[in-house]
């Protein structure tokens, strides 16, 4: 006899169609199960999930669409995933089916049961052809006392914990050792490592394999990010939800893989905003991290195990650090090196003293000369890509202004080319002024390639040890998009071929450089005056991050020093700086935040809309607001007028957005689940028909 079962299907919010969908089914299927279903005219992949198996209200057995198969040979995702998945949903205001059908592998979505079979057949038997390794785990160097300290307090954590530990103290060790402890407690443990970008998983996947390949397998270490292929991306995903791989390395998406032994998480750099998802579901993995490894461990309760996660940084974000401070989470630190190195010197370099135009100070251009003398490596940070921001005639006014956004677009010199980084749109340099025909048009700013073209030509006559010219190299996101480039140039300068490496953020986080004595920032003071509240923290954790990619070698870390180009020396910004002072800097910050407001002591969300003007996007969105006047718990929370965004028009979309602020996290989250309905029905609402869509932002990372 035929049952019912609630299906979860990608379905987005506006739809109307609630969370799951019902469908008949010949067998009955336990809740988590994939299964293949008809939805329209498509057959699409969907979850069954938690619900009644009787018939929705007034529809019979005709009615009903069947489930066209499960596919075989999976194991159901278990409830604590099913669990995350819905609290993520619910928090994030989307629907279950875009949450849920997101976290699955794109491949995995377009395989029948068949396509499936033959897929895990081929896993079985590439498996089979690899033996379990019968050896034991790489042995490492003791602990420090600090490490040793720390490894002793983790176990009896309750809850989260925040480990606070210098760059270059020995984090990654503590991981490691963690790791180890897990797998050891359960032939089924498996433990989830997240990074905040891709090109930060390499090392730590070389790390990760040298320690744990000779007991586990090659195959029992994989990685999890949007950098690989749809067929890498689902090994992974199968590998992990059977329990074959024992340690998975990913960016954000990672927190969403289907781990069912899942004994520990780490995440890595917590402070870091990439962590923060920026379409779809903008949900925080860090935030999800701490609740999937409560989940995980309620779920273990009854076996007397559970789920620990570790929340590790040299700067951790302000909310961790206030958690701390109330006692949520267990704060641990490490605040020495490994080896007993010192952290790098602060010097500022005041450019209201230094030669008019002057990219790179003569006091620091000497210092890197002196550097590169004694066989040692600089890195050289500048958080903007391309030769110059913008070209500009001077005899009109005319600047390469991107014909589709509210933005210039940045001028490659390397290819010739003027290109939007918001829209992608490229075009030659004009051999003359778009609009009076000056062929005197020349760029404005500075960005990675021209600092390399000038350093170059600046140390040109500087010798290396071996007498040979000193090399410059470059890595940003130009540098890097082809594949195996990334761990090209990381082998270049960790080899000694490179003797000055310039770059974006991208070089400043968790990177193991041994050479790098000197850290130089040509341009921070763009975020000592920012409008969003956040700029200082980012900036500082910046800098601070940076900096320790030097000294990291005991033998030279006496000598290692950080130089910061400044207009603006007596900020307290770099006061704090200068003593490596994270604590008394965050607690400066958090007394501002508190006397604002502003999270961690308030809630904060936004709602953006996208229109084909930026009346229809504002009317939207004061309408919205307007709607909401009635709506429980208005009382509670703040709802700011519409205002542009920076960028207000990207590919020919204007962008809007409007803050809504309460004291109470409780009470926005009821706010925006009862605002919601009328958002869905706000397409109707006169003046804003030139609407394309609209997103809810909750716990936005930038405004």
């Amino acid at each position: 006899m035929p049952t019912w079962s609630s299906v979860v299907v990608a379905t987005p919010v506006h739809s109307g169609l609630g969370p799951t969908l019902s469908y008949r089914s010949e067998l009955s299927l336990a809740p988590g199960t994939l299964v293949r279903v008809p939805l329209g005219a498509r057959e699409v992949l969907g979850v069954a999930w938690d619900g009644p198996d009787v018939p929705p209200p007034g529809m019979d057995e005709s009615q009903g669409k069947p489930v066209l198969g499960a596919l075989e040979g999976l194991t159901p995702l278990n409830a604590a995933w099913r669990q995350l998945v819905s609290f993520a949903a619910r928090y994030y205001q989307r629907s279950l089916g875009e949450v849920a059908l997101a976290a699955l592998p794109p491949q995995l979505r377009d395989l029948d049961a068949a396509q499936l079979a033959r897929r895990l057949k081929r896993q079985a038997k590439t498996a089979a052809a690899h033996p379990a390794p019968t050896g034991t785990p790489v042995a490492a160097l003791p602990p420090s006392p600090e490490q040793e300290a720390v490894l002793q307090a983790l176990p009896g954590a309750a809850g989260p914990v925040l480990l606070f530990g210098a760059t270059g103290s020995g984090k990654t060790e503590v991981y490691l050792r963690m790791t180890d402890a897990a797998l050891a407690s359960d032939p089924a443990a498996q433990v989830l490592v997240m990074v905040p970008e891709i090109n930060l998983t390499p090392q730590l996947e070389a790390r990760f394999r040298e320690r744990f390949a000779a007991q586990y397998g090659d195959g029992a270490v994989v990685s999890m990010h949007s950098g690989m292929t749809p067929a890498q991306r689902l090994g992974s995903w199968l590998a992990a939800h059977s329990g074959a791989a024992r340690i998975v390395l990913g960016t954000r998406m990672a927190i969403f893989a289907s781990l069912p032994g899942l004994r520990l998480i780490v995440v890595d750099e917590e402070h870091d905003p990439s962590y923060k998802s920026q379409d779809g579901a903008r949900y925080s993995a860090r935030d999800l991290a701490v609740y999937r490894a409560k989940v995980e461990s309620e779920a273990l309760a009854a076996k007397g195990q559970r789920c620990q996660v570790i929340l590790g940084s040299a700067t951790p974000s302000l909310e961790s650090w206030h958690a701390a401070d109330q006692g949520r989470y267990l704060r641990l630190e490490m605040p020495a090196r490994i080896g007993g190195g010192s952290l790098p010197k602060l010097r500022l370099v005041d450019m209201n003293h230094q030669p008019k135009g002057a990219s790179i100070a003569p006091p620091l251009l000497a210092a890197m000369e002196t550097r590169i003398a004694r066989g040692e490596q600089c890195l050289v940070l500048l958080n903007r890509r391309g030769y110059a921001p913008v070209l500009s005639c001077d005899a009109c006014a005319w600047k390469s202004q991107c014909p589709h956004c509210s933005a210039f677009r940045v001028f490659h010199k390397l290819d010739r080319t003027l290109r939007c980084h918001h829209c992608g749109f490229t075009s030659r340099v004009p051999r003359a002024c778009p609009d009076c025909g000056n062929l005197d048009i020349a760029p404005v700013g500075r960005g990675t390639e021209q600092i390399e073209e000038q350093l170059a030509g600046l140390l040109s006559a500087v010798k290396r040890p071996d007498g040979q010219p000193a090399r410059v190299a470059r890595m940003d996101a130009d540098t890097t998009r082809l594949k195996g480039s990334l761990e090209q140039q990381l082998a270049a300068l960790h080899s000694g071929e490179v003797d000055v490496l310039v770059g974006t953020q991208m070089v400043a986080k968790g990177h193991d450089f041994r050479r790098i004595t000197l850290v130089a920032s040509i341009n921070a003071d763009a975020a000592l005056f920012a409008s969003d509240y956040r700029a200082p923290e980012r900036l500082f954790a910046l800098l601070m991050q940076a900096a320790g990619r030097a000294g990291r070698d005991a033998a030279q870390a006496g000598a290692s020093e950080m130089w910061v180009q400044t207009w603006h020396p007596e900020h307290a910004l770099f006061a704090s700086l200068r003593k490596h002072d994270f604590p008394g800097f965050a607690a400066a910050q958090l007394a501002e935040r508190e006397a604002a407001g502003m999270p961690p002591f308030g809630a904060q969300a936004l709602l953006r809309a996208d229109a084909r003007t930026q009346e229809a996007a504002q009317a939207f969105l004061n309408a919205a607001a307007e709607a909401a006047a009635e709506l429980p718990h208005r009382d509670e929370v703040t709802l700011y007028p519409a205002v542009p965004l920076t960028i207000q028009r990207v590919a020919n979309v204007e962008r809007a957005q409007l803050l809504v602020e309460s004291a109470s996290r409780a009470a926005l989250q009821r706010f925006l689940a009862a605002w919601q309905p009328l958002l869905l029905d706000g397409r109707s609402i006169p003046g804003a028909r030139g609407l394309i869509r609209f997103a809810v932002d909750i716990d936005p990372v930038s405004i």
